[in-house]
């Protein structure tokens, strides 16, 4: 008996022990006071990530791989400064921030992050985006309180917490709910779903447009101002799995920033404003990798992985030598699109916004999904058709999905199906799309509006690459030694491009770089490539002959956010179609675009870095490092170029929406509701 409660007494002075050390060590290291919890302070992450200091040999490395891939994205001579109606909104010298980044002195390496991120979003460029997941979104920092912007029967627009706040965060942050419910101060304790509807007077003691222009300042992806106003609000999109909500900027942060929010509000049904503070909350997020301490948090999250740099196609590890068998990049988790399998990423071109925060699945409420779909609807596409039976709508989350051919035939079974139903005008709603499959946005424009000139042999628009040194030097390597892309893997392969006139892909030994075509963009030299086809036609599977819809009776419907291939759909459908554009809510007296950042076709570092291995050109002086960190950095491959003005990019030109739709309390964030207001009003 003795010896046992000897045994037992040891065993917990040990047990005492080793929690007091676990203690100590939380106290001491602010990353593992953090670790293994779901929910925590944003001042605590804050304490974790600036208790880094800066390693000036990986602070180079991050700026000589962002500079020298820069010089494979098609726009930074443009973006030095726009032209109108964008030149207030993107004036950035990237080239010269960089340099002052090298030589400035950081307190810590999340200063340093910080800068370097923001630095790059201030060209408004969704595709050219830099990603550290040691920093972005490791942690995603939210209010319980979305807000939207609401117009009233007199024109006069003011900010309210979003009806469906409490709906949508019950559920989404059950397990944290408590905290802000306890936040709330006196009598309010408690009482977190009365705020839901609420006019917001003040954010923090200011005008709640000083809080929407300062977030529209630092957000990046939209070149219009409108639009980057507009992400500050709630909203919704079709996604892959069912209806998503948007939560916005102002409840939902991708680094942890801000601690609380002080807002005066007048609740509906009071007379008397009311001041609430509620702090912010951080959530661990699902790219984040299990840590125990900063040593841990360091190598699990900060470091270099499978993905993050390019391959060499002709390595031995890789015997098939195809490009589906090396790992997918790491900006695969940021980017704005439905997931699709990697040899459809591979086969099909791509044109996709990046952000600094993955996609989620928080859920639209039960009371705001649209019921009863048609048959046909799978994916990201899903079909309706409205009370007035001669309606259809096409609610379109993404120009990517899971299946390249299932989602061609989806689109193309749905809208036959709508037809058959007796819809005789199409809304096609693509809010917060973010592009995908460009061949797709060809497809649909094309089935819509059938062949005619403007859909055959192309439904989009002419394109460029830039023709840099590196560049012409990967083309070359190929021409001089077929060995190097036996299979056609490589974007640089002049087998992979096409005439623009009749869709003639190049031959094999076309050196399709040089001669380059040069430019002078705001005073600086650049050189492009001829001009290209985006190679869709003929398609894989046979369109109707006949057009499903009258495209004059089709309304293309978003909150602006839409881009890449959802921008290159909607822009040759409003100019060459004549398609109306809608525009859901936006201040009063600021154009609404309905669509930004085109580009041609989007990708990225590790996939240039592919490019330069496989062309065994890593060790040439031009050639970007490989990044030492778990980063990744956006670029525009191919810039489309106009069609009312074919000599300029139509990223540059302008894209006015039609109309812009006051969002009422009686619509906001409804879809179904919104579809009939546009069916009454527009069409």
């Amino acid at each position: 008996m003795a010896k046992t409660l000897t045994a037992s007494f040891v065993l917990a002075a040990l047990t005492v022990l080793s929690n007091a050390e676990l203690l100590v060590n939380r106290a001491s290291d602010p990353c593992a006071a953090i670790a293994g919890q779901k929910w925590v302070a944003p001042q605590d992450v804050r304490a974790c990530f600036t208790s880094f200091k800066v390693d000036p040999v990986i602070k180079a490395n991050i700026v000589d791989v962002v500079n020298k891939t820069l010089a494979f994205h098609t726009s930074p001579n443009y973006e030095l400064l726009a032209p109108e109606p964008f030149t207030a909104d993107v004036h950035e010298n990237l080239l010269a921030d960089l340099a002052r980044i090298s030589g400035q002195q950081y307190p810590s390496d999340f200063d340093l992050h910080i800068d370097v991120s923001r630095t790059i979003k201030r060209l408004n460029d969704g595709h050219c985006v830099y990603v550290n997941s040691c920093y972005d979104s490791l942690f995603l920092t939210f209010l319980p309180i979305p807000v939207v912007l609401l117009t009233d029967s007199l024109g006069v627009q003011t900010v309210h917490i979003a009806p469906e706040a409490f709906n949508v965060s019950s559920v989404e942050f059950a397990d944290e709910i408590q905290v802000w419910q306890d936040a709330l101060p006196g009598s309010l304790k408690g009482q977190l779903e009365s705020l839901s509807g609420a006019t917001v007077l003040l954010i923090n003691g200011a005008d709640p447009f000083a809080a929407v222009d300062a977030n529209a300042q630092i957000t990046g992806s939209f070149q219009p101002l409108g639009t980057r106003q507009n992400s500050f609000f709630s909203s919704y999109n079709r996604a892959a799995t069912g209806w998503s909500y948007i939560l916005g900027n102002f409840a939902q942060m991708s680094l942890p920033l801000a601690d609380s929010a002080t807002l005066t509000i007048l609740r509906n049904g009071k007379i008397i404003p009311e001041t609430i503070t509620l702090p912010y909350r951080s959530r661990i997020g699902t790219t984040a990798i299990p840590w125990t301490d900063s040593t841990s948090f360091r190598q699990n999250n900060c470091v270099a992985i499978p993905g993050t740099n390019g391959e060499n196609l002709n390595d031995p590890s890789n015997p098939l030598r195809k490009r589906e068998n090396a790992p997918l990049p790491a900006s695969n988790a940021f980017r704005q699109q439905a997931p699709a399998s990697p040899a459809d990423q591979i086969k099909h071109a791509m044109n996709t916004i990046l952000d600094t925060a993955p996609v989620l699945d928080v859920a639209l409420p039960p009371g705001l999904v649209p019921a009863a779909p048609i048959s046909g609807s799978a994916g990201v596409s899903e079909f309706h058709l409205l009370a007035d039976k001669k309606t259809g709508v096409l609610a379109l989350g993404s120009f990517s999905d899971s299946s390249f051919d299932g989602f061609e035939q989806t689109l193309l079974t749905g809208l036959q199906n709508l037809k058959a139903a007796g819809a005789t005008q199409l809304i096609v709603d693509v809010s917060n799309n973010g592009g995908g499959f460009i061949c797709i946005a060809h497809w649909l424009h094309r089935i819509i509006v059938g062949p005619k000139t403007t859909s055959v042999p192309q439904a989009g628009l002419n394109t460029t690459a830039r023709a840099g040194p590196l560049a012409q030097l990967i083309v070359k390597s190929i021409l001089n030694n077929p060995a190097v892309d036996p299979h056609a893997n490589l974007l640089y392969n002049p087998v992979n491009w096409a005439f623009p006139q009749n869709n003639t892909f190049f031959p094999a030994n076309f050196d399709w770089l040089d001669p380059a075509v040069h430019k002078v963009i705001n005073g600086r030299q650049d050189a492009f490539s001829l001009t290209l086809s985006d190679g869709c036609q003929p398609f894989d599977m046979t369109p109707p002959e006949e057009a499903l819809f009258d495209p004059r009776s089709v309304v293309i419907v978003s909150n602006g956010r839409c881009a890449s291939s959802c921008a290159l759909f909607s822009i040759t459908m409003a100019k060459e179609e004549g398609t109306k554009t809608v525009v859901l809510g936006g201040k009063n007296g600021i154009e609404q675009r309905y669509c930004g950042t085109v580009g041609g076709q989007s990708t990225d570092f590790s996939t240039m870095d592919t490019e330069v291995k496989t062309a065994l050109l890593k060790n040439n002086t031009l050639a970007p490092p490989d990044f030492m960190t778990n980063s990744v950095q956006g670029i525009t491959w191919r810039l489309g170029f106009g069609i009312q003005d074919p000599t300029q990019p139509e990223e540059w030109q302008d894209h006015p929406a039609n109309v812009n739709l006051p969002l009422t309390a009686a619509i906001v964030n409804n879809p179904v509701a919104i579809w009939n207001e546009i069916a009454k009003t527009v069409l």
